[in-house]
């Protein structure tokens, strides 16, 4: 099974470095994909490109891949379904939840010289992090690629209502499945709330699993495809 994987804000492709050796090793193919805008030194990429470079990673998939987002990125998994759910066989949101239509994709936090830089350990104080040693929160931040303004505050746009058909799983890091499903109910999340196939799976981490539970969450990811 292709598994395409999206990172979230400040990441790119080798994120998933330690989560692709596990999923090639239970005899999936990953694919961690690195988009405009990250690291190859454009500041002027916009959310247009990123769903573009992720619709040509589904296009180019022999099957019907499981598209992975991580975090904000969980967004552009749900843009990806709304723009091709004949071509998904499942969506899996890694602590986030996909963002509504006509809001901004991910404006959380300062923008400066045209571009989101990380803001440092303090918004993640608690759960997120709890689970990150100082050497690799410094490894993190040092490694941070800036988000760029037209992909932080591009404006989501859904339009297909056969995405609520496409099974979709939430991977449930910092929050439990319970919570989950309470914010959804209380109509926090909406796209969710019509989500016709959906699952929860928890997992004992912080933020960034792929950093702390690579294994576990390649298992995890394996096992969502069945």
């Amino acid at each position: 099974m292709d598994i395409l994987l999206i990172a979230g804000l400040w990441l790119d492709g080798s994120a998933w470095s330690d989560v692709a050796s596990t999923l090639r090793s239970l005899g999936h193919r990953p694919v961690a994909l690195t988009l405009p805008g990250q690291g190859d030194g454009s500041t002027s990429a916009t959310l247009d490109d990123q769903l573009a470079a992720v619709l040509a990673a589904v296009d180019a998939a022999p099957g019907k891949p499981v598209v992975v987002g991580h975090s904000a990125a969980c967004t552009l998994a749900w843009l990806a379904a709304d723009a091709r759910p004949e071509r998904i066989s499942k969506v899996v949101f890694i602590g986030g939840f996909p963002t509504s239509d006509g809001k901004p994709y991910a404006d959380f936090f300062e923008l400066r010289d045209g571009v989101m830089p990380f803001p440092g350990w303090e918004p993640f104080e608690g759960p997120d992090s709890a689970d990150l040693d100082e050497e690799t929160k410094r490894a993190f931040a040092a490694a941070a690629l800036p988000v760029p303004q037209a992909v932080a505050t591009g404006v989501v746009r859904l339009t297909d209502e056969r995405r609520f058909d496409v099974p979709a799983v939430v991977v449930c890091p910092e929050f439990t499945p319970a919570q989950a499903q309470e914010w959804i109910n209380a109509g926090d999340v909406p796209e969710l709330a019509k989500a016709k196939h959906l699952d929860f799976v928890d997992i004992d981490s912080g933020h960034w699993p792929m950093h702390t539970k690579p294994a576990e969450l390649a298992r995890l990811l394996a096992a969502a495809t069945a």
